[in-house]
């Protein structure tokens, strides 16, 4: 599945680069920005081991959903300047991409679904 290859992408990167954050954010901004990463290809998996895809789409949004709050925390360590703009756009560009993805996968589903 695309989506979730290029999920796991993304969070491989999100790690490397998180390793440049401040010392003092690992409890903060770096775990909240992992978490939040690991979740997005983590419930398109789950989601995908459902026996419906009512249940698929329901782990398709939570998804979706764990990719809008890595975007936020994105922007707010690009404003407290943990991230340079070339990664921050990397990033951006990536997340945009998955999001795009996922919208494909769930708008398939739903007219599967009827």
């Amino acid at each position: 599945m695309d989506a979730w290859n290029k999920s796991v992408d993304f969070v491989v990167d999100v790690y490397e680069i998180t390793k440049t954050f401040p010392a003092e954010e690992k409890f903060g901004l770096i775990s909240q920005i992992r978490r939040a990463s690991v979740s997005i290809p983590s419930n398109i998996a789950e989601g995908a081991g459902r026996k419906s895809e009512k249940e698929f789409l329901q782990f398709l949004s939570h998804s979706q959903g764990s990719a809008s709050e890595v975007d936020t925390q994105l922007l707010i360590a690009f404003k407290l300047k943990f991230l340079s703009e070339t990664d921050y756009q990397n990033l951006e560009k990536s997340l945009d991409d998955i999001g795009r993805m996922i919208t494909g996968l769930s708008n398939h589903l739903r007219r599967k679904i009827g």
